[in-house]
């Protein structure tokens, strides 16, 4: 049955209205996934089909889209973002608003939907902060079969070498691809996500099987000379060896 939804992000950002803009309209991949950059004007056109119904740079940007393509499980996906100055223009405060049209299974899509949306507005910050307009090299991609069970996303830490009580904040060295150990900040981590800062890439693990899908991984490589290819190449290879353990 079809049921609209709406779910508010917000946060406050150590970078500039316009960085955060930016990182909105034209930095997509070094936090979210890349996009088309959208026409800059009210009625352009808009990443994946959608209208801008607002266009008010570095303050308020509104895109709309119907029938979205390529998700069955909804008719209608809108995207808001508000970005205000704070402490003189120095910070940002930021209000993300996503809504739309589920036509089935409402609670289990936003669920999911509501808890990716928070983790995707913490790599905002986290690219922002760290790693503002540098290229990016982006791979996202899904797990095996065997990563859809219901303790999938704690054998992905395991495989990590964390602690079930590291926390967010943590300094820590975990277990890469090829047996490369990793120096990292555990930026972020639930038990629904992971998130990996180094020196030069974040990486982000999606405990989507918690919403009958398979685990996942992204990474934002931002590397002089990153290869995303290799990149995919690599965490797949962890990815399948850690379950197929």
């Amino acid at each position: 049955m079809s049921k609209e939804f709406e779910i508010v992000c917000e946060t406050e950002i150590d970078a500039t209205p316009e960085e955060v803009w930016e990182a909105f309209t034209n930095g997509t991949g070094g936090w979210l996934w890349p996009m088309e950059a959208p026409e800059p004007r009210e009625g352009g056109k808009g990443p994946f089909g959608s209208t801008i119904t607002t266009w008010d740079p570095p303050h308020r940007y509104v895109n709309r889209v119907e029938d979205v393509d390529g998700i069955s499980e909804q008719t209608l996906n809108q995207l808001d973002y508000t970005v205000e100055p704070r402490d003189g223009g120095k910070r940002a405060w930021v209000r993300y608003v996503h809504s739309g049209i589920f036509v089935d299974d409402w609670d289990n899509q936003y669920d999911g939907a509501s808890r990716h949306n928070d983790f995707y507005l913490h790599t905002l910050r986290e690219y922002v902060t760290h790693f503002a307009r540098r290229p990016v090299a982006f791979t996202t991609f899904d797990g095996p079969e065997a990563s859809t069970t219901p303790d999938a996303f704690t054998t992905v830490g395991r495989a990590l070498g964390l602690a079930q009580d590291t926390e967010a904040g943590a300094r820590v060295r975990v277990q890469g691809p090829d047996g490369q150990l990793l120096d990292a900040v555990v930026d972020f981590r639930n038990p629904y996500f992971i998130g990996l800062r180094t020196g030069d890439a974040l990486i982000r693990f999606f405990g989507r099987n918690h919403w009958g899908a398979p685990v996942g991984i992204s990474v934002h490589d931002f590397a002089a000379g990153a290869d995303a290819q290799a990149d995919e190449l690599a965490w797949k290879g962890w990815l399948n060896a850690a379950f197929a353990a």
